[in-house]
């Protein structure tokens, strides 16, 4: 396996684990029985962890099928590994500014998060300007 797909293993963990740490911080307030109860996500703290959470589920189909198609086309393999390493560190502080609410500051991570993405999904078509 690459170390870009590695890192796509890891964006799995990570939303997984930001979600579960607010669940393990409340264990005798969480009801697995009804794991989505409202109730238990009003506390601030945990809406944000499950905010942090929902979006790293939004993201990750786009980043897993970047990685694989610049991988299938024969792009620059180190890049790839490269861009896929720099989305996971955006990727965690992104959370982090999440929980520690700092809204502008999440954005603009997103959307370096977005522009990584985009550079990895578009290398096959500029392959022939980019480093062997």
């Amino acid at each position: 396996m690459t170390i870009a797909e590695w890192c796509v293993f890891g964006a799995v963990l990570l939303y997984l684990l930001t979600l579960a740490g607010g669940k393990l911080t409340a264990i005798r307030r969480f009801d697995n029985a009804n794991p989505r109860d409202p109730a238990f996500f009003q506390d601030p703290i945990r809406a944000r962890a499950l905010g942090a959470h929902q979006n790293g589920i939004e993201t990750l189909p786009f980043f897993a099928f970047a990685v694989l198609l610049a991988e299938f086309r024969d792009s620059p393999q180190r890049l790839i590994d490269e861009l896929a390493v720099l989305f996971l560190i955006v990727r965690i502080a992104y959370v982090l500014t999440y929980l520690g609410n700092r809204p502008t500051l999440r954005s603009i991570l997103w959307n370096i998060g977005f522009a990584i993405n985009l550079g990895i999904f578009f290398m096959p078509a500029l392959k022939r300007l980019l480093p062997v």
